[in-house]
């Protein structure tokens, strides 16, 4: 079930919604094999009603099962968003939509948690990574690399006289 408030709640105040989220429910692209949220999304939010939008105060945690980007190690990954806040419009262009007086809030909570990825897990900053792999510099093979040298693209737009 997706998280929802009633605007008829918010006629006689403040509305507090606490609880879990399955990950299910938050519909999280899985395409990164690095991070997955597997585990329920927990939530402390206060919903207040403004003249013509909703503030959400409070708290988001999800904790993710990522792997080392370098080691491929798993690891648990919490991701807190204390504080959070998120204002939804209730009319104009960016409006949210309103179904039986119900809106539904897990689209702007799956937008913040998105944004707080993490962009490459490690299981702790002095990783080495793969055993036996070694991470020093590439051999030089003396050939200059096309990149280096100027596509004919990069050359012409170099004669232009801006």
């Amino acid at each position: 079930m997706p998280l929802l408030v009633n605007l008829r709640h918010l006629e006689a105040g403040n509305v507090r919604l606490q609880g879990e989220l399955p990950a299910d429910e938050l519909d999280i692209d899985a395409r990164d094999d690095v991070v997955r949220a597997n585990q329920p999304l927990h939530y402390d939010l206060d919903v207040q009603e403004l003249e013509d939008a909703l503030l959400l105060q409070g708290h988001l945690r999800l904790v993710l099962d990522c792997l080392c980007v370098r080691c491929l190690k798993p690891l648990k990954y919490s991701l807190d968003l204390k504080p959070w806040a998120c204002h939804i419009p209730l009319e104009g262009e960016d409006q949210a939509p309103v179904v039986n007086d119900c809106v539904d809030l897990t689209p702007f909570v799956r937008e913040d948690i998105l944004l707080e990825f993490p962009r490459h897990p490690l299981c702790n900053p002095e990783c080495r990574g793969l055993p036996g792999v070694s991470a020093g510099k590439a051999k030089q093979t003396g050939r200059i690399d096309r990149t280096e040298a100027g596509s004919p693209a990069w050359s012409e737009l170099n004669k232009l006289k801006l």
